[in-house]
């Protein structure tokens, strides 16, 4: 729950890290809500409630995904990939899957240690 809440705390902050737990539970949750509500859309029989809840996280994606690629040392523009079907969407979760660069980089501080509160990451 903490890179979900992670993430809407950061809601628009396109600069920085983001680790790769603190990004990938913030996709498994989005992932959850949605399935939940498309429970609820075909209950209703409206899509309103899904189509709400998609629009209002897509600045957090993006900016939550933007911060995953700079932990990999690459600019959020690579998120582009989407444009390209089937191909480009598995470059992308592959290049988000990707172990971030230790330590600090062009992008900021290695996320893991400010998840640790100063302490350094176990190897």
């Amino acid at each position: 729950m903490h890179g979900y809440q992670e993430a809407w705390r950061n809601y628009a902050v396109f600069s920085g890290r983001t680790s790769r737990s603190e990004y990938w539970s913030f996709i498994l949750i989005n992932i959850l809500i949605s399935a939940a509500l498309v429970a609820v859309d075909t209950a209703i029989g409206s899509r309103l409630p899904d189509v709400l809840y998609a629009l209002a996280v897509i600045v957090p994606s993006l900016a939550a995904g933007c911060r995953r690629l700079h932990d990999t040392g690459r600019t959020g523009w690579w998120q582009l990939l989407v444009i390209i079907p089937v191909l480009g969407w598995i470059a992308l979760v592959v290049l988000e899957a990707l172990d971030g660069d230790h330590g600090a980089n062009q992008h900021g501080p290695d996320p893991r240690r400010r998840a640790f509160h100063g302490a350094t990451h176990p190897a």
